[in-house]
């Protein structure tokens, strides 16, 4: 616990070392509260859909086909005018400032972490241009869809996004690879390992 805590109270010491067992349970925790912010969302706006669906489908059975089986249960609406669409900005806030907060509460931890295995912080930052970017252009992806129903969509903003999605999972994974990483023996340039 008290590993958890010392994250959090170094949240802006970009200096020193940290060893994995000093590292992992802080990063496991900060990573679980951003999926609990973002299912703390998502969650009630999708059950209010999807129950909005059933409702209309009960009400209207001749506008929804309803197929279901053990474990799975759909409702395809027909008319798509027929409820409203979930607010897709506010998914996309709500993932944004998760993803921010989860920079923020990483960055120092993921620094010092890197310096132990004698590499510099910079070797953390490509994962997060490549998440930004994704982050940026997808709702504008998201919004040229959506407007485009009478002509076919262009899809060039979507080849680039899954380009700029895959390099992303690229990099996160060798920075991952990176972190897990054992320390350099001894002090490196970066100092002494913190124990």
């Amino acid at each position: 616990m008290s590993t958890i805590l010392d994250g959090f109270r170094r949240l802006t010491d970009f200096s020193g070392r940290d060893r994995r067992g000093r590292f992992w349970p802080y990063a496991l925790v900060v990573l679980a509260l951003a999926y609990v912010g973002m299912a703390a969302v998502m969650v009630p706006l999708t059950a209010g859909v999807f129950a909005e669906a059933t409702a209309y489908a009960a009400a209207n059975p001749d506008q929804a086909t309803v197929v279901s089986g053990p474990g799975y249960y759909s409702v395809q609406i027909h008319d798509p005018e027929a409820i409203a669409m979930p607010d897709f900005g506010l998914v996309f806030t709500a993932v944004g400032i998760a993803a921010a907060l989860t920079v923020v509460l990483l960055a120092a931890a993921v620094t010092r972490r890197l310096h132990d295995t004698g590499r510099a912080g910079w070797w953390g930052l490509p994962p997060v241009i490549f998440l930004t970017t994704g982050l940026l252009l997808f709702p504008r992806m998201m919004d040229q869809m959506m407007q485009s129903e009478a002509e076919a969509p262009s899809m060039d903003l979507f080849f680039l996004l899954f380009a700029n999605n895959l390099i992303y999972i690229i990099c996160l994974l060798g920075l991952i690879i990176l972190l897990v990483l054992d320390g350099t023996k001894g002090p490196n340039r970066y100092g002494p390992p913190f124990d």
